[in-house]
């Protein structure tokens, strides 16, 4: 066992799982992003228009499905959780690609998140363009 611990929380219009889009780009409001200020400093170098990578934690996901229907489509196969996007799974962590719209101090304003209200940030990751801009 070990321990995560979260490092923010998202603050979203989106509050039903059942009403939240699939993916972000399907429809993800913007939201924002409010860390914990001892790691404010982390923060330091973020900056709007930069595409980033942010971990969440899907603490309203059930943790012992296995197997589920892609997109919850009946006429779909059951498909094991580790080849779907769905929340539900052992460890529900989520992975959204989003945009920094604007840094407000500690609060970073994103788009298409679709992540609900209240979930927890684990940490956030730049996206990698090819080698030589590394």
């Amino acid at each position: 066992m070990f321990e995560i611990s979260p490092v923010g929380v998202v603050r979203s219009p989106l509050t039903d799982a059942a009403a939240a889009p699939k993916q972000g780009d399907e429809g993800g409001p913007d939201a924002w992003l409010e860390f914990d200020p001892s790691v404010a400093a982390a923060l330091a170098d973020l900056a709007p228009g930069q595409e980033v990578l942010l971990l969440t934690w899907f603490d309203r996901a059930a943790r012992d499905v296995l197997a589920v229907r892609p997109r919850g489509a009946a006429d779909r196969p059951l498909t094991g959780v580790f080849s779907t996007r769905s929340p539900d799974r052992p460890n529900p962590i989520g992975l959204h690609r989003v945009t920094v719209l604007s840094v407000d101090g500690a609060r970073i304003k994103v788009n298409n998140l679709e992540a609900l209200d209240g979930t927890p940030i684990l940490d956030v990751k730049p996206v990698l363009g090819g080698i030589s801009e590394r």
